[in-house]
């Protein structure tokens, strides 16, 4: 069965999300978090919360700041590569607190973001761990309809994109670039949704990059991302294959960091 569409009489509903408005004199303007020190240009925002506490002992880092603790209270610590230093912290999950992260984080100095995170593969075939680099976003949330005009996906800046990849090159990882499907409900990925996305492309499945990539447009500042596939939904049956102890996690955050020097 096809991936349900609007009915004829129902095409003339009137959507909120539909009318973006590109005023950037907000009511609310984003707010640095609290930082002992000016936060790097460069900035990693990594979804794996081990990682990100291992960092003091695997990268050498110190903590530099944290978020306000309504938003999650997650700390940012400085590292540095090649003598470069780089900003890392958790964005929180899901489109809105991400860019709420994202927002704080521009405001604070930030100007060019790597994200790194997992992914429900739904290209089958495609291995546990394999890293993906999208190259756009199908939006199918609600965040990036507040900094983009309606579209139905949000491109990545093909320099940024050759940049990830060339750093996998680098350390010879194999990598697979391509459409990724944003979406706001994990719990609503049907297997009609998930047939028609593949369809149209999509490689992986995930609930930030398309408002990430409309948030760094919008804000004029880089954004490109590293993916991994986790659980797999490319088959008749969810299959968690046990994707948040993939060892590829820390591995993934160190090329992230060295693709953010080169942004």
């Amino acid at each position: 069965m096809d991936e349900p569409v609007l009915r004829r009489q129902d095409s003339r509903v009137d959507l909120p999300l539909m009318k973006f408005d590109a005023n950037r004199d907000a009511m609310i303007t984003p707010t640095p978090p609290a930082l002992t020190e000016p936060l790097p240009e460069r900035a990693v925002m990594c979804f794996f919360h081990e990682v990100i506490r291992d960092l003091p002992d695997s990268h050498g880092a110190r903590q530099i700041g944290e978020f306000p603790r309504e938003l999650g209270g997650h700390k940012i610590y400085r590292v540095m590569h090649d003598e470069v230093p780089v900003a890392v912290f958790h964005p929180g999950v899901g489109a809105p607190l991400a860019v709420q992260h994202f927002e704080k984080a521009i405001a604070a100095g930030g100007r060019s973001f790597v994200a790194c995170g997992g992914a429900g593969a739904i290209r089958p075939g495609l291995a546990f761990g394999h890293i993906v680099v999208p190259d756009a976003a199908v939006r199918d949330e609600g965040t990036s309809f507040h900094y983009a005009a309606p579209a139905r996906v949000v491109q990545v800046d093909p320099a940024l994109v050759d940049t990830a990849v060339a750093v996998l090159a680098e350390h010879g990882i194999p990598q697979a670039t391509g459409l990724t499907w944003t979406t706001d409900a994990p719990f609503r990925e049907t297997p009609d949704r998930v047939r028609a996305r593949r369809q149209e492309g999509c490689i992986t499945v995930e609930m930030e990059a398309a408002a990430f990539l409309a948030a760094a447009q919008f804000r004029d500042v880089k954004f490109c991302q590293y993916l991994y596939a986790g659980d797999d939904l490319s088959g008749s049956a969810w299959d968690h294959r046990g994707w948040t102890t993939a060892t590829v996690r820390a591995e993934l955050v160190h090329l992230a960091i060295a693709a953010a020097t080169r942004l």
